[in-house]
C-alpha cells in the first residue's frame, strides 16, 4: 500500500480537482490521509464528503498548527509500505503513484523515487521564472543529478517523490523540520545516504495561483533558505584544516556572511568586483580571488547572482558549492 499525506488549509477552489486526481489513480491500493490545518472555508466539508464516498480516505485534524505539524500528523498514521505527500491545490497525472511505486519497488530500500513536474495556471499565463525553474528541475531529474545542485535550491519537488516508509522513518521523516520544510527534508534525505531513482515523465502538475503558499508566506522567502544551507554545509561539508571561503559580496553574499558570523565560523571573503576589494563589511575585509591559487584545501561558497557566472570545477585544492 502507498500512504499519501495531504495537508490542507483553505484550498476550496482547487481541492476537488486535487482529490479527484488522487482517488482516480491507476494504482488503487492507497491510504489517502487528509489533514485539516484549521481551515476556515468549506474545504473540510468537501473532504468529509469524499471520505464518506471512498473508504481509502482518512480525514484528521492537525494536532498542531502549520504544514510541518500537519505533515507529522498525517505521517504518524501512515500504514503503507511506501509514503509520499501531496499539495491540496495541485494535480497528479493518472499514473503518478503507479510510476513512482514501480521505480521504488525495483530498487527496494535506501532510494527515493522522483518524477518530472509542470507548472500550470488557472487564469493568467505562467511567468518565465517558474517555467525556467521547472525546466531546470526536470533536467536534473532526467539525469539523476538532483543532489549535485542541492545548495542552489530545493531540487526535489515537494510533492513529486516516494520512498519506502522504513527509510522515511529511519531519517525521522518530517520531524523537527525547519521552513522551508521541503528543502530541509531534501538535505536530510541526501545526507542520510538515500539514492535517486527517477523518471523523465511529467507526473505532477503544479498549480500557480495568487494564494499559493510559496508566493505569500514569509517562511518561503530566500532569507529563510540561507540558514538551512549554512547549517548543513557546516555540519556535513566543511572538513578539519579546510579553509572556508565566501565568494560574492552582493545582497545574497552578505546574507550568507551574516549567518556564518552568527555561527562563529571564520571565513575568508573574496570578490572579483574591483570596487569591493579592500572594503570592510561586517568587520571582514574583502580580498581578491587570487587567493584561490594558494595550495591549501578550501571549501568555496559561490554566492554570485550574475547570469554570466559559471561555478568553476572542483580541483585539487578547491571545492566549490553554488549557493545561487
Amino acid at each position: 500500500m502507498v500512504s499519501v499525506v495531504i495537508p490542507f488549509k483553505n484550498p476550496l477552489s482547487y481541492f476537488e480537482d486535487c482529490l479527484k486526481s488522487v482517488i482516480n489513480q491507476s494504482y488503487k491500493n492507497l491510504q489517502i490521509i487528509l489533514v485539516n490545518d484549521h481551515s476556515t472555508d468549506n474545504s473540510e466539508k468537501l473532504a468529509l464528503k469524499f471520505s464518506k464516498e471512498d473508504s481509502r480516505i482518512e480525514l484528521v485534524n492537525n494536532i498542531g498548527k502549520g504544514i510541518v505539524d500537519a505533515l507529522n500528523t498525517g505521517s504518524e498514521i501512515a500504514r503503507g509500505k511506501y509514503i509520499t505527500r501531496m499539495d491540496a491545490d495541485d494535480i497528479m497525472s493518472k499514473n503518478k503513484i503507479e510510476i513512482l511505486r514501480s521505480l521504488i519497488e525495483e530498487k527496494k530500500t535506501m532510494f527515493i523515487a522522483v518524477g518530472s513536474v509542470k507548472y500550470f495556471a488557472s487564469k493568467k499565463p505562467m511567468g518565465n521564472g517558474y517555467l525556467k525553474y521547472a525546466k531546470w528541475l526536470n533536467e536534473l531529474t532526467s539525469n539523476e543529478k538532483n543532489f549535485e545542485e542541492i545548495y542552489k535550491e530545493c531540487t526535489i519537488p515537494s510533492s513529486c517523490w516516494m520512498m519506502n516508509r522504513s527509510d522515511f522513518e529511519n531519517i525521522k521523516g518530517f520531524k523537527k523540520l525547519n521552513y522551508p520544510e521541503d528543502y530541509d527534508f531534501l538535505f536530510r534525505v541526501y545526507y542520510n545516504g538515500i539514492k535517486l531513482t527517477t523518471t523523465k515523465e511529467i507526473i505532477h502538475l503544479w498549480r500557480d495561483h495568487p494564494m499559493r503558499t510559496s508566493r505569500n508566506s514569509k517562511d518561503y522567502l530566500f532569507e529563510n533558505f540561507i540558514p538551512l544551507k549554512v547549517k548543513y554545509l557546516l555540519k556535513n561539508e566543511l572538513k578539519k584544516k579546510e579553509e572556508l571561503v565566501l565568494w560574492g559580496s552582493g545582497k545574497k553574499g552578505k546574507l550568507v556572511a551574516k549567518k556564518l558570523i552568527e555561527n562563529n565560523c571564520s571565513f575568508t571573503w573574496i570578490s572579483n568586483n574591483q570596487k569591493k576589494i579592500g572594503l570592510e563589511i561586517y568587520h571582514q575585509k574583502i580580498q581578491s580571488t587570487s587567493m584561490l591559487k594558494t595550495e591549501k584545501k578550501k571549501l568555496i561558497i559561490c554566492s554570485i547572482s550574475s547570469k554570466d557566472f559559471k561555478t568553476p570545477k572542483n580541483s585539487k585544492y578547491n571545492k566549490f558549492l553554488s549557493f545561487y
